[in-house]
Order: C-alpha cells, then structure tokens, then sequence
C-alpha cells in the first residue's frame, strides 16, 4: 500500500486528572476497534487498581461502536461491590444514541456536561 492509499483516521487521543478525588479521563477521536486498547488502558489501569470513581468526558468523541461499549461496561464491573462509580460525562448526540440504544446508560449514568457529572 502506497502512502496515498492510506486512509487518514482520527487517533484516540485520551487525557486524565484529577479534580475533587475524582479521576477524569477526557478522550478525543473515534472509539472504535482500533482505539479501544487505549480507552481500556485509561479506564482499567493495568496496575490492577480499581477506578474508584470515574469520569469518562466523551465530548471530543465523535463516533463510538461496540468496542467502545464493552470498555465501558468492563469499567462499570471493575467498580461493582465496591464504593465507587463510572460517569459519562458531555457525550455528542450521536455517541449519546449507541449508549441509549444498547442501554448503557441504564448502568453507568450519562450527564449533558463534566460539571454535572462531577457534582450530581
């Protein structure tokens, strides 16, 4: 394949914080098959520490398919039986659609922005 049949893609681009406690990853770019390595790594740190409590800032997302549901749903387990929680926080209208229509958020709860999220 020559360098003009490539095709260009949006990297995954993940960053993370801390603020008030809580971990924010805030994540630019496509979830897909490619980038979900990256997602899981922001969210299920291989340390084996839980992510006690978690905001996933989705709004420089702007398409997700079902790899980036199964990261999502593996972040909700890592955290069930313990004190913590996963958050999506400011997700576009489109990835807002996949997590309503496989029922993601019924488990993991989805707020309009970070500061909500952050402070429910």
């Amino acid at each position: 394949m020559s360098d003009n049949d490539t095709v260009d893609r949006p990297e995954l681009f993940v960053e993370e914080r801390l603020v008030d406690g809580v971990r924010v990853v805030s994540v630019r770019g496509e979830i897909d098959n490619d980038g979900k390595d990256v997602l899981r790594q922001a969210l299920l740190p291989a340390d084996g520490m839980e992510p006690a409590r978690l905001v996933v800032d989705l709004s420089g997302v702007s398409f997700m398919d079902s790899s980036g549901i199964n990261v999502f749903v593996a972040a909700h387990q890592a955290v069930t039986g313990t004190e913590g929680w996963v958050r999506i926080a400011a997700a576009q209208e489109s990835v807002l659609r996949v997590l309503r229509l496989v029922g993601v958020d019924a488990i993991i709860t989805c707020h309009p922005t970070l500061e909500e999220a952050l402070h429910p």
